[in-house]
């Protein structure tokens, strides 16, 4: 935090903006050397730490989801701006220097990814993100066994663990999965634009029921139909571009998957119907004059 706070410094920003909760210590140095600070709150952090279950033991997570708490009600008050990424989350604020900037896709950057080859003819369906359980990695993979080869899978993204990836790798439908490994962002969406479905189908943690997963938003970007869990905020925002499904029934995944493969013109439906709702509210495009419109409030008050 130190090396943080100095390399800050440093830098003799007009406006500094973080998105760390751990960084709040800075943050908090940089005000009281006058400087406009802004805390930017990607999702509901409470219920994220609470579904951290490496750390133990469970007495120890709710501890720091309770600081967690103090530190984001104490924020619209110490810090001049406060963003936050979720419209639900923002609903537990009232300050004025809230403002919600949701983190939708760079249209922009999808458009000029250039698209990837692909190693056979055989439809793909692609997960991007964190590879965990919770993230209803192991149900993709099994539900990939009961497609017997009608698709192939694209992983893409950071594993849990050594042991976790060993673990997937050992059940049967890893044998119709390709990892693709880190990428960056545009190769992610050079993948995106060459696969026929998008998965989202992350377990019921209380953190994931109140957000809405970026991928998603980038899969519908790159117009491929969506099949993710059954939440009913995903419901309100996804409606009309997906197909949902209960995350941890691995027969309901394959099913849904292979409705889309055997239903070509539902599934460009679904596809286009996402674009256009990108095109029209749920991209960066949209969000950014927000973020812009704060810094020129911020730097007006510094001059």
């Amino acid at each position: 935090m130190w090396q943080v706070y100095r390399a800050a410094l440093q830098e003799n920003g007009d406006v500094y903006h973080f998105h760390d909760p751990e960084l709040a210590s800075v943050g908090m140095l940089l005000k009281a050397r006058g400087k406009k600070v802004v805390f930017d709150i990607h999702e509901n952090l409470p219920a994220q730490i609470l579904g951290k279950t490496y750390l133990r033991p469970a007495l120890l997570r709710r501890g720091v989801a309770r600081f967690a708490a103090m530190v984001e009600k104490l924020a619209p008050r110490v810090f001049d701006g406060v963003v936050i990424a979720n419209p639900r989350v923002a609903q537990r604020f009232s300050s004025s220097n809230v403002i919600v900037v949701a983190n939708y896709p760079s249209l922009t950057m999808i458009d000029e990814a250039p698209v990837v080859a692909r190693e056979s003819d055989r439809p793909v369906v692609v997960y991007v993100g964190g590879l965990t359980p919770i993230r209803g990695i192991c149900e993709l993979v099994d539900a990939m066994d009961l497609l017997h080869g009608s698709a192939t899978l694209w992983l893409a993204g950071p594993w849990l663990s050594d042991a976790f990836h060993a673990q997937c790798m050992a059940r049967p439908g890893w044998r119709y999965v390709q990892y693709l490994g880190y990428l960056t962002p545009m190769e992610v969406y050079g993948a995106l634009k060459k696969a026929d479905v998008g998965v989202a189908t992350l377990h019921p943690q209380e953190n994931y029921l109140t957000n809405l997963p970026v991928k998603a938003f980038e899969y519908m970007a790159c117009t491929l139909p969506v099949v993710m869990s059954d939440f009913s905020y995903w419901r309100e925002v996804f409606e009309g571009a997906a197909v949902f499904v209960n995350p941890k029934d691995t027969e309901a995944i394959a099913a849904a998957i292979q409705y889309l493969l055997d239903h070509p013109d539902e599934a460009k439906r679904l596809g286009e119907t996402g674009r256009r709702l990108v095109e029209e509210k749920y991209s960066w495009e949209k969000e950014a004059d927000k973020l812009l419109k704060l810094y020129a409030k911020l730097l007006s008050e510094t001059s």
